[in-house]
């Protein structure tokens, strides 16, 4: 497994612009029905990794607006809860991934939630290249750390392996501290959970 140095990876050298599948209305790709969109290129190489083939950044087929219009369509659909960002790497892709979440503010608001999957530590994010951060902020959940097949345990909802986390971004950049996501237990309630350190 690679990791970098932030800065170090930079979506506008690496990414070809390509997604390796787009699969709507989708039940395991986050809460709710999702419409989930896999980018493709991804330099954290993860041993155990579920999609190796969308680690070569040119690996299915270019993502177009034809593409990006379907996606926002299905999305309009009132049983859908939102979109799911994975791969490959997203941060790696923000040219595809910022388009697109873009638009899906500009339609929808906050009606519509994005989750993300990433190799990164959320607060690694927090220090790197301007189009992560932005992302970071478009987005509602992100699942957090590369996957590790020493911890993996097929009970953990929403991640493969226990390092990583389910993080509640747009909590943690208002109160500057990491906070956990969770499930809601009703339409109106949520229960949360803060992690001690703060962000950087």
């Amino acid at each position: 497994m690679r990791h970098p140095q932030p800065g170090e990876w930079l979506a506008d050298k690496l990414s070809q612009g390509f997604v390796g599948d787009y699969k709507p209305f989708m039940f395991v790709d986050g809460e709710g029905v999702r419409c989930s969109l896999y980018v493709s290129g991804c330099l954290f190489a993860c041993e155990g990794c579920f999609n190796r083939a969308t680690w070569n950044f040119r690996y299915g087929t270019p993502y177009t607006t034809e593409l990006e219009d379907r996606i926002l369509a299905d999305l309009a659909q009132p049983y859908v809860q939102g979109l799911t960002l994975l791969g490959g790497e997203p941060f790696l892709n923000t040219g595809v991934c910022l388009s697109l979440a873009r638009r899906v503010r500009a339609e929808f608001g906050r009606a519509k939630d994005i989750w993300s999957w990433t190799g990164y530590i959320f607060e690694e994010l927090l220090q790197d290249s301007p189009d992560k951060l932005e992302l970071l902020g478009l987005i509602d959940v992100l699942v957090d750390g590369p996957f590790d097949e020493a911890l993996k345990d097929l009970r953990l909802q929403f991640r493969g392996s226990s390092n990583q986390r389910i993080i509640d971004v747009q909590k943690s950049l208002v109160t500057g501290r990491t906070v956990l996501w969770a499930a809601r237990v009703d339409a109106s309630r949520s229960y949360e959970q803060v992690e001690k350190r703060p962000l950087i």
